[in-house]
C-alpha cells in the first residue's frame, strides 16, 4: 500500500517515520484549503488548522492526525460521521510545557525561592499536562492546589475551589479550551477572577489564549495592580495585542510545548497510529536525533540555585521573550505581525528537554535528589563534594 500523506510543514521527521509508507508532501497548516486535499489519504496537522466539514467535504482523506495533545481544532463528530480515522498525541509535549512553567518560575523575581520556602502553586486543569506539572512540583517538594470542576474531586489530590487556587503565589493554566456548560474554560479568568490574583503573584498561561480574557488582563496590568504575567498563548493568534505584549513580564510565541523531543514524540505517536490504521507491521525506526549533552553541576550549588541552573541550562525563556518582542514590536506594519508570529514558530530553534539529560559531577546527596526530581540522570564523577 502506498499512502498519500499531507503534513503540516512544522511537524518534524514525518519523512523519517512515514516515508517508507508512501509519498509525503508538506503544506502551510494555517492556509490549508480544501483544494489541496484532492489526492490525500492521510492528513497530519497542528493546532493552527481547523479540521471540519468545510475543509474535508468530498475529499478522499481517510485518516486525520494532529501532532498535539489537545484537539479542540478538530471536529471529531464530523470525522466519526464520515468514518474518518483520528489520532492525536496526548502527553507528547507535556514535559516540554512542564519545563516551560519551571523556566517561567525560575525567571521571575524570587518566585522559585518563595515556592521552596513554603509557597504554593495553583494548577487550573488536571489533564495530562496539569498532572505532569503537579508530579514535578511534588518531586521538588513544592505545595500545589488543583482546580478542575470537570473531574471527580475525590480523585484529585489537593483539589481546591477556584478562589483558593487563584490565591496561590503562582497560578498556571492547563485546561482544554471549551465553551461547554456548566464549566466553560473560555474566559475562565475574566475581570473578576483576575482581580483575585495577589499583587506580585505570577500567572502563567501555556494552554489556550482565550482561557484568559486578554482585554481584561490588559486593563488590570495597565492599572498597575496586576500580577506578574507570563503568556505563551494569546487571543487572536497570530494577530496578538502589542499593548498586552508590552505589559506582560514575559511573552513567547506559543512555543511552550515546542521542544524537539516533544515534537518528535508526537510524530512517532502519529506514525504508530497511521501504521495501525493501514494494518501494517510497526517498523523499527530509531530516533533521528542524538542524546542530549551532559550538564555539569557547579560544586556546592544546591536548592533554588541548582534548580535554576539546570532549568536555564536547557531552556532560556528570556531569549524567546526577546525574539517575540523584537519580531512583533519592530514590525513595519500591523499586517506584518501575524506572518512574523507564524515565522517565529516555523523557524523555532532546536530546543532539547532537560528531562533525560545527564547531570555530571561529584554530586552531593541534595544535588542527586534535585537532578532526579527534574527527570535528569545523575552521573557521579569522583567522590561527593
Amino acid at each position: 500500500m502506498s499512502l498519500r500523506i499531507l503534513a503540516d510543514e512544522n511537524i518534524p521527521a514525518v519523512e523519517h517515520y512515514l516515508g517508507a509508507l508512501g509519498c509525503v508532501q508538506r503544506v502551510n497548516g494555517r492556509t490549508l484549503a480544501r483544494a489541496q486535499l484532492e489526492e490525500v489519504d492521510i492528513l497530519l496537522v497542528r493546532s493552527v488548522t481547523r479540521v471540519d466539514d468545510e475543509l474535508l467535504q468530498g475529499s478522499p482523506v481517510k485518516f486525520v492526525g494532529t501532532a498535539t495533545s489537545g484537539f479542540d481544532h478538530i471536529d471529531q463528530d464530523y470525522l466519526q460521521e464520515r468514518g474518518i480515522a483520528f489520532a492525536y498525541a496526548p502527553g507528547s509535549n507535556a514535559n516540554s510545557v512542564v519545563e516551560y512553567v519551571l523556566a517561567a518560575v525560575a525567571a521571575v523575581n524570587d518566585k522559585l525561592e518563595q515556592l521552596l520556602a513554603g509557597g504554593s502553586v495553583g494548577i487550573i486543569g488536571y489533564g495530562i499536562i496539569g498532572k505532569a506539572v503537579a508530579a514535578r512540583l511534588a518531586a521538588l517538594g513544592i505545595t500545589y492546589r488543583i482546580f478542575d470542576p470537570w473531574l471527580d474531586q475525590n480523585a484529585i489530590l489537593h483539589a481546591a475551589d477556584l478562589q483558593s487556587v487563584l490565591d496561590c503565589d503562582v497560578v498556571t493554566l492547563h485546561p482544554e479550551l471549551s465553551t461547554a456548560l456548566p464549566w466553560p474554560s473560555h474566559h475562565l479568568l475574566g475581570a473578576a477572577q483576575l482581580q483575585c490574583l495577589r499583587p506580585g503573584a505570577l500567572l502563567i498561561n501555556a494552554s489556550r489564549g482565550a482561557v484568559v480574557d486578554n482585554a481584561a488582563l490588559l486593563t488590570l496590568l495597565e492599572s498597575g495592580r496586576g500580577p506578574n504575567v507570563v503568556l505563551d498563548v494569546w487571543e487572536g493568534e497570530p494577530e496578538i495585542d502589542d499593548a498586552l505584549l508590552r505589559a506582560v513580564t514575559l511573552g513567547t510565541a506559543h512555543i511552550a510545548g515546542y521542544s524537539l523531543d516533544g515534537k518528535l514524540l508526537a510524530t512517532r505517536m502519529l506514525s504508530d497510529a497511521v501504521t495501525a490504521f493501514a494494518q501494517l507491521p510497526a517498523p523499527s525506526i530509531v530516533s533521528p536525533v542524538a542524546a542530549t549533552a551532559s550538564l555539569p553541576v557547579p560544586a556546592g550549588m544546591t536548592g533554588a540555585g541548582l534548580i535554576r541552573h539546570l532549568v536555564q541550562s536547557a531552556y532560556d525563556i528570556h531569549l524567546d521573550d526577546a525574539l517575540l518582542r523584537q519580531t512583533l514590536l519592530e514590525a513595519p506594519s500591523t499586517s506584518a505581525r501575524g506572518p512574523r508570529f507564524d515565522l517565529l514558530r516555523k523557524s523555532y530553534r532546536e530546543r532539547r528537554e532537560l528531562a533525560g539529560s545527564s547531570v555530571c559531577g561529584p554530586l552531593q546527596a541534595g544535588q542527586l535528589a534535585v537532578a532526579r526530581a527534574l527527570g535528569c540522570i545523575p552521573v557521579s564523577s569522583g567522590a561527593p563534594a
